[in-house]
């Protein structure tokens, strides 16, 4: 894993939480396939609220509709390096929505225990 500052890309892909790949949560596999890539980082974010092509609202304000809530996977790496990663992306999320942002990282976490900076458990090291 490099360690990311300066301009680069945001890839987002939006997804519902029952949408799966091979019995398992596509979100992950995702976020699992982008680990072994070497990217610098990915994240899920699950929706409360939302809708997408079949326009039928999904909320967790109500018991009986808070099934298959929006999930936003996001990773942000190099543009050369995202966009290496893209044909993963196609592989798995053919037909949903992806976004690609430009960014700029001001800052990234470095967990490797350095004076001042969070260590593996968030807390300062000394």
């Amino acid at each position: 894993m490099t360690r990311l500052t300066g301009n680069a890309l945001r890839v987002t892909v939006f997804l519902s939480e029952n949408d799966t790949w091979h019995h398992r949560p596509l979100s992950t596999e995702i976020v699992h396939r982008a680990h072994a890539a070497g990217l610098s980082g990915a994240s899920v974010f699950r929706g409360v609220e939302g809708f997408g092509a079949s326009s039928v609202i999904h909320t967790s304000r109500l018991l009986s509709l808070s099934e298959d809530l929006p999930v936003a996977v996001v990773i942000v790496d190099t543009e050369e390096r995202v966009r290496e990663f893209l044909p993963v992306l196609d592989e798995l999320v053919a037909d949903r929505l992806v976004t690609l942002d430009e960014c700029h990282v001001l800052r990234r976490a470095d967990r490797s225990g350095e004076p001042g900076e969070p260590d593996t458990e968030g807390k300062k090291s000394l």
